[in-house]
């Protein structure tokens, strides 16, 4: 099963980039850079990842963002994620990046974005990987820091396929964010939004009406209204989840009890990610494998979900219409 798992032409879409920062590169980039971790070596980091919540994360998350300092320093994170995940036949994938995390340390848009184009590209050479940018806004600013970095973000839009908005959840309701979507709208950008991670269910319902978000990023709270579950099936509307995420960050005490199957038989449209692997303990296929030893999923729910995820990318019609062949293919033999 897990043989099959890692061949099955997969997608991701809810995806950090800076989670992908493994300890052994944070390493790595700090001695480069000249920076002082505070983790004595790669087993402190590790042992550092006993998370409570979501803020618990983000305090370490941000912290581990500070040795990401040069273009090379960009480019090294994002070719490190999509060289490993070529070895899992990962297709396509939208991965978000957080300018903000950056920009307030004095880092340029053109040093990140710079070093995020050299290696998409090189990475659709060798491997035929395709990707695409989301912009994300952090949520425990402002709306009008998210005003200030969209406008920054202005000279790089045509590198961005859509923005989101992630960071702590709690408190910060995605209403605050309706100028800086406008914003990305009319620039032509796409939208999705964290929302039902740790917040209620209003909070999903206000990034679909007000943000115009076409994904909804975890979701899992949607579960608490049945009204809202019937419309994200009726509309089909996606939700990228996590499930080792939401373990490890406690919003599930285990895998057993997380409701994407339930979502699945009700008719939502449920995809699976890793949304930030270095971390969370398990990248693509480590998320469906555990699904499917958790859940009892079958092969034909492990294609269900795959074919959701494709379905539910910003790739034109005929991309999206190749990789479905390529995943109807493969389940047939």
């Amino acid at each position: 099963m897990e043989a099959f798992i890692r061949g099955l032409p997969k997608v991701e879409l809810h995806l950090h980039i800076e989670g992908t920062l493994e300890p052994e590169m944070m390493f790595e980039l700090a001695a480069r850079n000249g920076i002082e971790l505070p983790f004595a070596d790669v087993e402190a980091v590790r042992a550092a990842y006993e998370f409570t919540d979501l803020q618990s994360f983000l305090d370490i998350y941000y912290q581990g963002a500070a040795v990401l300092q040069t273009e090379q320093d960009f480019y090294d994170l994002m070719w490190a994620y999509l060289e490993r995940m070529a070895g899992e036949n990962l297709r396509h994938a939208e991965i978000f990046f957080d300018p903000q995390t950056h920009t307030e340390r004095g880092i340029p848009f053109e040093v990140f974005m710079g070093g995020f184009a050299r290696a998409r590209a090189d990475a659709e050479e060798r491997f035929g990987i395709s990707t695409m940018l989301i912009m994300c806004f952090l949520r425990h600013l402002s709306g009008d820091d998210a005003v200030a970095t969209m406008r920054e973000a202005m000279p790089f839009a045509g590198q961005i396929t859509a923005v989101g908005l992630d960071s702590g959840e709690r408190g910060n309701p995605p209403e605050r964010f309706a100028e800086a979507y406008a914003m990305a709208s009319a620039a032509g950008l796409r939208a999705v939004a964290h929302a039902g991670e740790e917040g209620p269910p209003a909070y999903i319902t206000g990034a679909l009406d007000v943000l115009g978000a076409e994904r909804i990023d975890h979701g899992v709270a949607c579960e608490q209204d049945d009204a809202l579950v019937a419309r994200l099936a009726d509309e089909g509307i996606p939700l990228t989840m996590c499930p080792l995420s939401n373990v490890k960050l406690r919003v599930f005490g285990r895998l057993e009890e997380h409701n994407l199957k339930r979502l699945m038989d009700r008719g939502v449209k449920v995809t699976v990610n890793s949304d930030d692997p270095a971390y969370f303990g398990g990248y693509l296929s480590e998320n469906y494998a555990a699904l499917q030893r958790a859940l009892g999923l079958t092969r034909d729910d492990l294609v269900a979900l795959a074919r959701n995820g494709i379905e539910a990318t910003f790739l034109d019609g005929g991309a999206k219409q190749r990789l479905l062949g390529e995943l109807d293919d493969y389940s047939a033999a």
